[in-house]
């Protein structure tokens, strides 16, 4: 009998241990069980078993659960089956800890079976059914999410010993349960009711905003390019004119793709891999298949290192990895201070980035065309020679201060805090010194150099360049440089003439040849970079427009997109402005995945309005802004991270003189703001759950937003107005 009860104990370790299917220990019984087995009968095998090792104290009565007597225990549970009892490990859904219920409440003498369909969405209504044989009577329903948090209390009458009910599922994916109360005890239960998922969908009832994330998916999911490097499997995306793993190509698509893409780490896991001694990255990987057969960078380029610790960040977002983000920290350490200390990129007199003159941040200098040093081929100047022309680009600088400012975050999370102190102050500083160098009032100067040169031609101080789109969504603007930026695209789009956008890559354009490409799009005003238009400026623009309340321009910059995309069946990189795409070169696909992200960017986190503070939704900010169009009068709307569980989903509604939002996640609070309409100062009551709420008033730049804060699972609000209200009423 010892021999048997050490092999009993062995069994059970794995069973409360293990998620994976095992064989269940021999079941004891040592004499017949009774048909409403005792507390006894429990202790006895629990204690013979050894379950105070395996399977912890009791915390709970024997009660009826998943159609069987059975005792909860902290680490597991032992259940009555045909043939005796068995021990079992808890519930995937119980992993962070059993209901507390369960130990608040004795069992009842009624049973209660629950049953749901298997799977189910969030805040779509599940129809449970109960029963509860020879009741009949009141009974209360609890509901709990995939973390055994309490998500929905629900009184039901049951009648003839039957009942259902429906609830709108929310909070943490995975396995949800539940528990039926009669008359304050357990009288029945699941502990695997349905599984909650989450994917990310969209439903206004117009196709201009429903099509536009299946679309969008569609090009990017042609932009993966993936292999073997090194015998590692590498997975990214590709430009649409470049058919190699670039890091910026990546990390600007980071923002489209962790919607629905798993695997957001190896990329970032080569290029770390591929950091050089001095701390730099290249551009790209090496592709051996087509040749490339080493990692190379363009030596004009200033911001490849600020792009890695974004990709990082983003990736981490997506994952909650804390282990994965400390095994990245020492590289993004190395990245910052090869930027602010290597004479090549930084200035010491300005103590700001530094970098060849260039369209904005790509790669190729001011100049006419020349021959490559290392092919003897014509080629523009991607090199750095005696003839470089040197000066501040402030978009090195933003990216290097939001850069920055994410790499003190994830000091703080996984790092040192003096260094997040540390680069804070520099992010600061950062700013400071660019702002007085570089911004002109309207908008920041594409290029100052650090000698006196004028580009014939051209008026610099006119120039409007993609990195000022950019800027509008780092957090390094203050709300009128933000804003201000927004307003200069709008006059330019209003004198935009034929041009079907104002989506420029610089504005007004360098004359022919300013820049050699050997022949190459970009020679002639009005290509590529030269001027031609880009989606990805459009999505950051209406990124930031809904950022700094101008919430109409930036739905009818997406309606634009829309049009475009819808009626062509592609998105490219850039057009040119009487709106022909631009085709670069043979690898050109009519997928651009740049623009593509970016408005996605903006239709989620802007028109959406699901912005993650943190990780995983655990902190998030929402600010749904429907009430911005004219024929939205609801929203279903889900955003979910494909490489986790993280999600957040929300069911919006407009009233005659309010609007209503129901809203859950995975998460533990949310930061709400509710955007007012014009014509309205204040709301007349804020509710949430039926309870009148405290709340502030925000100004964004003229628009008015409702504020205050809702913590997990959250739940349904009503913000009410009445049409010309002129005060707030503080209630709560």
């Amino acid at each position: 009998m010892k021999h048997h009860l050490s092999l009993l104990v062995a069994l059970l370790v794995v069973a409360a241990c293990s998620a994976a299917p095992v064989d269940p220990p021999t079941p004891w019984s040592p004499s017949p069980i009774p048909a409403s087995p005792t507390a006894d009968v429990f202790t006895d095998y629990w204690t013979r078993s050894d379950g105070a090792a395996t399977l912890g104290e009791p915390v709970s009565a024997p009660i009826f659960l998943d159609g069987t007597p059975t005792r909860v225990y902290r680490r597991g549970l032992i259940a009555v089956r045909p043939d005796g009892l068995t021990a079992l490990p808890l519930p995937s859904g119980w992993a962070h800890g059993p209901p507390a219920e369960l130990g608040q409440l004795p069992a009842s003498p009624w049973r209660a079976t629950l049953t749901a369909p298997a799977g189910a969405l969030p805040l779509t209504p599940v129809e449970i059914r109960i029963a509860a044989p020879g009741y009949h009577g009141r009974a209360v329903l609890y509901l709990y999410d995939g973390r055994a948090r309490r998500i929905e209390r629900r009184a039901i009458d049951i009648v003839n010993g039957v009942g259902t009910v429906a609830v709108q599922p929310g909070g943490a994916t995975g396995a949800h349960s539940a528990l039926l109360i009669i008359d304050g005890a357990i009288a029945g239960g699941s502990s695997h009711l349905y599984t909650l998922d989450a994917e990310t969908t969209l439903i206004t009832g117009q196709e201009r905003f429903d099509a536009l994330y299946p679309m969008i998916r569609r090009f990017m999911e042609q932009c993966v390019l993936e292999y073997d490097l090194d015998g590692i499997p590498v997975r990214g995306y590709r430009s649409p004119d470049n058919p190699l793993l670039w890091l910026r190509d990546h990390t600007y698509q980071a923002r489209g793709f962790r919607y629905f893409e798993k695997d957001v780490t190896s990329l970032i896991d080569a290029f770390r891999r591929a950091q050089r001694p001095d701390g730099s990255f290249p551009d790209f990987l090496a592709r051996p298949s087509i040749g490339v057969l080493h990692p190379l960078r363009k030596e004009v380029e200033a911001d490849v290192e600020y792009l890695f610790i974004q990709a990082v960040y983003e990736a981490w977002q997506a994952t909650g990895d804390d282990a994965w983000l400390r095994t990245n920290l020492d590289a993004m350490r190395r990245a910052v201070r090869y930027t602010m200390n290597d004479p090549l990129r930084w200035d010491v007199q300005h103590r700001l980035v530094r970098r060849p003159y260039t369209i904005d941040t790509w790669d190729f200098a001011y100049g006419p065309t020349t021959t490559d040093p290392t092919t003897g081929k014509p080629a523009p100047r991607h090199w750095i020679d005696d003839q470089t022309i040197w000066g501040i680009f402030h978009g090195d600088n933003t990216g290097l201060a939001h850069a920055l400012e994410l790499l003190a975050r994830i000091e703080a999370r996984v790092g040192d805090p003096a260094l997040a102190h540390q680069w804070r102050a520099e992010a600061d500083g950062i700013m400071e010194r660019l702002n007085a160098l570089s911004w002109n009032g309207r908008f920041y100067t594409h290029f100052v150099p650090l000698e006196p040169f004028d580009v014939p031609g051209v008026d610099e101080a006119a120039q409007l360049s993609l990195s000022n789109a950019y800027a509008l969504n780092r957090q390094v603007l203050s709300r009128n440089q933000g804003r201000a930026i927004v307003d200069e695209y709008f006059r330019r789009g209003l004198r935009r003439g034929e041009t079907f956008a104002e989506w420029y890559s610089i504005d007004p354009p360098f004359p022919p040849g300013s820049f050699g490409l050997a022949g190459r799009p970009g020679e002639r005003p009005g290509e590529y970079v030269n001027g031609g238009l880009m989606p990805l400026v459009g999505g950051e623009l209406a990124r930031g427009a809904f950022r700094y309340g101008a919430e109409r321009y930036a739905f009818e910059i997406l309606h634009r997109y829309y049009f475009l995309i819808s009626t062509t069946g592609a998105s490219y990189l850039w057009y040119y402005p009487a709106g022909n795409p631009g085709i670069s070169g043979e690898d050109t696909l009519p997928t651009d995945g740049w623009g593509a992200s970016a408005m996605l960017g903006a239709l989620i986190e802007g028109a959406a309005g699901i912005e993650d503070r943190g990780a995983l939704y655990r902190e998030v900010t929402l600010s749904p802004r429907w009430i911005f169009t004219g024929d939205v009068d609801q929203a279903q709307v889900t955003a979910r991270y494909a490489a986790s569980d993280g999600y957040v989903a929300y069911r919006w509604r407009r009233l005659e003189s309010g609007v209503e939002i129901h809203v859950t996640g995975s998460g533990e609070r949310i930061h709400l703001r509710v955007p007012l309409p014009e014509h309205v100062t204040a709301p007349s009551l804020v509710m949430l759950n039926a309870v009148p709420q405290d709340y502030a008033i925000e100004d964004a730049n003229g628009s008015r937003y409702v504020v205050f804060d809702l913590t997990a699972p959250f739940g349904k609000v009503q913000v009410l107005w009445a049409t010309g209200s002129l005060q707030p009423i503080r209630l709560g």
